[in-house]
This record gives structure tokens, C-alpha cells and sequence, in this order.
């Protein structure tokens, strides 16, 4: 991309000059390429657990923010997402509005902060579809059986 920018400029800087002048000294630019990093979140299930068992969740105080790289997968709800962290933890993501499509499509996009955290009443969860959803707070899950 760099390189054909780089072209770009001389093919440019050499139509704009007059054929009978002599070549001008070397000019050098400088191309800014900004990255923006989005982590595609996959739906999870918990195939391990036998569907005679259902499994309940109490939902507890959670967390400001979560590492980004702690999540293993999501299954994500019309007004709610749970994360499951690779440490076996799960934690519920509290949207501050139905997010259109979430709970349809497969998947989910978090943007990456600098930070490498994803945190309640900052960040952001978009649906496949286009939607996007503020997160309000995080709240942790113990399992009970009902």
C-alpha cells in the first residue's frame, strides 16, 4: 500500500512538469496508514453441559472492565451478552438497549482500546448486522441449579 502511493506521487510529480525542464532534486512524502483493530467474538455454547441439566444463572456485583484477550466466547441475547472468560468465568454484559440482531446473527464485533479492556459505560458492542449497543455494566454469574 505504501509502495503504491509512493507511485502514485512520482507519476503525479511527473505529469505536472514541464517536459523541457530539468528533473527537480528528489522529494520525499510521508503516507499515514491508521489501523483499526475490531475482535470478531464467537457464539459459544457450553456443549459439555448435558441438556437434561439445565443450568442456571445468579447474577452478582461484577466488574468495571474486562481484558479483551480473557474472552473465550460469547452467547449473546436481545439485551444482554455473557462472556465466557478462558479462566471458566462467566460474565454478563447489561446493554442499555435492544441491540437489533444480536440475538440472530452469529457473532459479535468489540472495538479494541488501547488499554486491551472492554469497559461498562464505555465501550460498544456492534451486531453482525450493523447495530450497535453501549454496554451499561458487567455483572458476574455463579451457577445454581434450579
Amino acid at each position: 500500500m505504501i509502495r503504491l502511493a509512493a507511485a502514485a506521487l512520482v507519476l503525479l510529480a511527473g505529469a505536472s512538469q514541464d517536459s523541457a525542464s530539468p528533473p527537480p532534486e528528489l522529494e520525499f512524502a510521508q503516507v499515514v496508514v491508521r489501523q483499526q483493530v475490531i475482535i470478531r467474538v464467537p457464539r459459544s455454547g457450553d456443549r459439555r453441559v448435558e441438556a437434561s441439566a439445565p443450568m442456571h444463572w445468579r447474577e452478582g456485583a461484577g466488574p468495571r472492565c474486562i481484558q479483551a484477550r480473557q474472552i473465550a466466547g460469547a452467547m449473546p441475547a436481545a439485551s444482554s451478552v455473557d462472556f465466557v472468560l478462558h479462566d471458566k468465568r462467566r460474565v454478563r454484559a447489561q446493554l442499555g438497549q435492544r441491540c437489533a440482531g444480536l440475538d440472530y446473527y452469529s457473532g459479535l464485533y468489540l472495538n479494541a482500546n488501547p488499554d486491551g479492556q472492554i469497559c461498562a459505560e464505555r465501550d460498544v458492542i456492534r451486531s453482525r448486522m450493523g447495530g450497535q449497543c453501549g454496554i451499561v455494566q458487567f455483572r458476574s454469574l455463579e451457577p445454581t441449579r434450579p
